[in-house]
């Protein structure tokens, strides 16, 4: 197989025209005539890319519209883990490839629309977009490349022969959601102060802002944090520490967390009143033969009790 590929290489390089460079790569350009995507030097040299965001930004160029380009998804089909990946997002949006905006539908729910430019200088100057983009193809010598003989078709296994099929953790059914909690009698004060609370969050933490559809929404489950006795301080402390980043749904952050963290009601008096112990006997003395004894009572012990019912 080596020897083929070796073959196939001098051939490549017998073909093409000019003098070869004495370093440097060699291209053995061979037209493409399905699956290619014209992609353009800004893209695949900017100087300003790194070479994760150059590739993620050539993948996501090939991909079909519709596609899903979000990090889970990206994470799913690459090595790479989150934090690259989104950091390779940033900058193709810092540089004007990628454009994530919000949009509202007809029945009032916020979606995320993700474009990609694959010129964005010409998007700034006002060019216009083709809704289909012929390629052009640069005439290049032929190559004659062999071509390997079929590969034999594999023997089906039995089924009773074949590994149990495992579902991904990706795709594995999530346990049901944490409703959220609700107090057992939301005043208009209570709801007054709920409700300042969630659209104040914004001050100690700019990622969490809230729209008041939001806040409206996620009132009665700050309310059952504050009906509970849990001070507005700790409350806000819960909402704002160690927040993912970015945050890509603030709504969401504060409603997990409102029902997974709800502290237990507080303890009435007679929870916290000490367990009363078991009354100890004291002891007496014996007024016949000094002999100490328990008894709640003062008077004569057991010994002297009995001799005085037997002298009777």
């Amino acid at each position: 197989m080596d020897t083929q590929h070796d073959i196939a290489l001098t051939h490549a390089l017998t073909g093409i025209p000019g003098p070869l460079p004495r370093s440097g790569v060699i291209h053995v350009a061979i037209p493409h005539a399905s699956r290619f995507t014209i992609v353009g030097n800004h893209l695949a040299q900017h100087d300003g890319l790194s070479l994760t965001a150059i590739g993620i930004g050539v993948h996501i160029q090939s991909l079909p519209a519709g596609s899903q380009v979000g990090i889970k998804a990206l994470t799913a089909r690459f090595a790479e883990g989150e934090t690259m990946i989104a950091a390779a997002l940033r900058e193709l949006e810092t540089h004007g490839y990628l454009l994530r905006t919000r949009e509202r539908l007809a029945n009032g729910r916020m979606v995320t629309r993700t474009v990609f430019c694959n010129q964005p200088g010409a998007l700034l100057r006002g060019g216009a977009v083709a809704p289909v983009a012929k390629p052009v193809m640069t005439p290049v010598v032929p190559v004659p490349v062999p071509v390997p003989p079929p590969a034999p078709e594999p023997t089906p296994v039995p089924e009773e022969e074949r590994p149990p099929v495992r579902v991904p953790s990706r795709i594995a059914p999530k346990p049901p959601r944490r409703p959220l909690p609700q107090p057992r009698e939301f005043t208009p004060e209570l709801h007054r102060a709920a409700s300042a609370l969630l659209a104040d969050l914004r001050r100690h933490a700019p990622e969490l802002v809230l729209s008041e559809d939001d806040v409206e929404e996620l009132a009665p489950g700050a309310a059952a944090w504050l009906e509970r006795g849990a001070h507005p301080d700790a409350v806000r402390h819960a909402l704002t520490t160690e927040l993912p980043q970015p945050p890509k749904y603030p709504a969401k952050i504060v409603r997990h967390r409102l029902a997974v963290l709800l502290p237990p009601p507080l303890p009435g008096t007679q929870e916290l009143a000490q367990v009363r112990r078991t009354p100890v006997t004291p002891f007496q003395t014996c007024e016949g033969c000094d002999r100490a004894f328990r008894s709640p009572d003062q008077g004569h012990c057991r010994d002297c009790r009995a001799q005085y019912w037997e002298a009777a």
